[in-house]
């Protein structure tokens, strides 16, 4: 599997950018939003909005909902788990690689 078709790589890179964390957070915090309801995390268009969406969407971190003329947005916690489980598997090497670092820096004796 490439970077390309690689789920995780996707959300990632759809992370990497500001505005698009942002939406994710809120959503996370305060819940299912329409696009309008987004508009003030950052001082951009609402086609500029609906854009960050579309990628956010697309990655598989938020889920899209039809109600009447509104689309409503809200966290896919499916695709939040798989990054945690990724980040927490990779702290045991974190944690091990730190700890031989500063083993390493340590003044000696």
């Amino acid at each position: 599997m490439n970077e390309s078709t690689d789920p995780l790589a996707i959300r990632f890179a759809a992370l990497g950018d500001p505005t698009r964390l942002a939406i994710v957070n809120r959503l996370k915090e305060r819940g299912p939003q329409s696009a309008g309801d987004l508009g003030d995390l950052a001082d951009i268009s609402a086609p500029a909005m609906s854009r960050h969406l579309k990628v956010l969407h697309r990655a598989g971190l938020v889920r899209r909902d039809v109600d009447k003329q509104r689309r409503i947005y809200s966290v896919e916690p499916e695709a939040l788990q798989a990054i945690g489980s990724w980040s927490i598997g990779r702290e045991e090497f974190w944690t091990a690689s730190l700890d031989r670092l500063t083993t390493h820096l340590s003044p000696k004796e």
